[in-house]
């Protein structure tokens, strides 16, 4: 394992680099700061459990990865394709402007766009499980019980949760209502089920049953 300069945020050790600080200050000023606080403090659980699970992965692609991995939600980025898609090209073009190697990009990138699909991004590097485990315990949280609750605490408490149960929700409304065309593969589909009246999503079932093909 790489060994970087480390800083304590909200109790937590993690690597101190140019790299990190300047996905932070993207982050930031691209993130609403309900979501800012949720790319901290997943950033965050994600160290700890890699602290407490002893897994040796590289902690800046880590970071790096968990920081930005939603910025596909933020208006200041678009394109498209799925959120996911559009952020995970977002953050591969500002680290690789800054000079990671094409490895670690791909690793920041599968992290990104798989971070919401935990069915796959488990299976898939240290890196991108780690990054994974931290969204969702902040998201949902899965394997809460590794972390201890004082610990917990600490890191909600430097970066509340300001209402994301909500704002989340009217984030992933506002892009279901507006690209629909990118919500039927992906969670999008049970936000616009729940809260949009008329969605309708696009059938699996039918796309199959529709092929152009004389069977």
């Amino acid at each position: 394992m790489v060994q970087f300069q480390t800083r304590l945020v909200a109790g937590v050790s993690v690597p101190d680099t140019a790299m990190i600080a300047g996905a932070l200050e993207y982050a930031r000023r691209l993130s609403e700061p309900y979501l800012f606080n949720h790319v901290m403090r997943s950033w965050l659980f994600a160290a700890r459990i890699g602290q407490l699970k002893n897994i040796d992965c590289d902690l800046e692609v880590v970071a790096v990865g968990t920081i930005l991995h939603d910025v596909g939600l933020t208006a200041g980025v678009s394109g498209p394709n799925r959120f996911e898609v559009n952020g995970a090209d977002a953050a591969r073009s500002f680290i690789k402007e800054r000079g990671f190697s094409d490895h670690r990009a791909q690793l920041i990138w599968d992290l990104v766009a798989l971070n919401s699909t935990p069915s796959i991004a488990l299976h898939k590097e240290a890196e991108v499980a780690l990054g994974t485990m931290g969204i969702g315990l902040d998201w949902a949280g899965f394997g809460l019980d590794v972390i201890p609750a004082v610990e917990i605490a600490e890191i909600v408490g430097a970066f509340p949760r300001l209402k994301m149960k909500h704002e989340f929700a009217e984030t992933c409304c506002h892009l279901v209502k507006t690209r629909p065309e990118t919500s039927y593969d992906n969670f999008l589909r049970d936000f616009g089920e729940r809260f949009v009246p008329g969605y309708q999503s696009a059938s699996t079932v039918d796309l199959l049953m529709n092929a152009p093909f004389e069977d």
